[in-house]
């Protein structure tokens, strides 16, 4: 173990992955539910993996609104708070297990995520403007017992592997059907 990762555990899933590539493939899922005004609640528990229909130990409730200000109840992070999260949590996982991998053990890992957004362009006084992020800001504090230009790399690694990072910065379609 370490930085609370097991290593063996880590280096056989990669082993696993390169014998078997089929088995990398994924389904992720969540459910949604309106509650009241702005207020929802996503239910995460049944995802598909390694060749078959699996579930978390536990389902997962995630609620989103909007603040006040914004005509909701403030009963929860707005949904672009929760990818702001999501980015946060993506990168800090990978960095951790990309450290535990290269031997590095950490002290502390901290981030501050941030997204500006124009309400513009979602509330429709001016199409010009685009409706979610115009931009989002990553910045780490990273301690271990490595150089700091291994820290800054073991970071960019992870940025290079994260899948929410992909997703925000490449295009990746997405289907809505009713």
């Amino acid at each position: 173990m370490r930085n609370g990762v097991d290593t063996a555990t880590l280096f056989a899933t990669l082993d696993a992955v390169k014998a078997a590539p089929a088995a990398a493939r994924f389904q992720f899922r969540a459910t949604n539910e309106w509650l009241t005004g702005t207020h929802n609640r996503s239910t995460i528990h049944g995802f598909f993996g390694v060749g078959e229909e699996r579930a978390h130990e536990r389902a997962f409730d995630l609620d989103a609104d909007h603040p006040a200000v914004l005509v909701g109840g403030d009963n929860a992070p707005t949904p672009v708070e929760h990818l702001l999260h999501a980015l946060a949590a993506c990168l800090t996982a990978g960095l951790v297990n990309i450290a535990a991998a290269r031997g590095v053990r950490l002290t502390e890992v901290r981030s501050t995520v941030t997204g500006d957004i124009d309400l513009n362009g979602i509330l429709g006084p001016d199409p010009a403007v685009r409706n979610g992020f115009e931009r989002v800001s990553v910045r780490f504090s990273v301690a271990g017992d490595a150089p700091d230009e291994v820290l800054r790399a073991i970071v960019e690694q992870s940025r290079e592997r994260s899948a929410v990072f992909d997703m925000l910065t490449n295009h990746v379609p997405v289907d809505v059907e009713v």
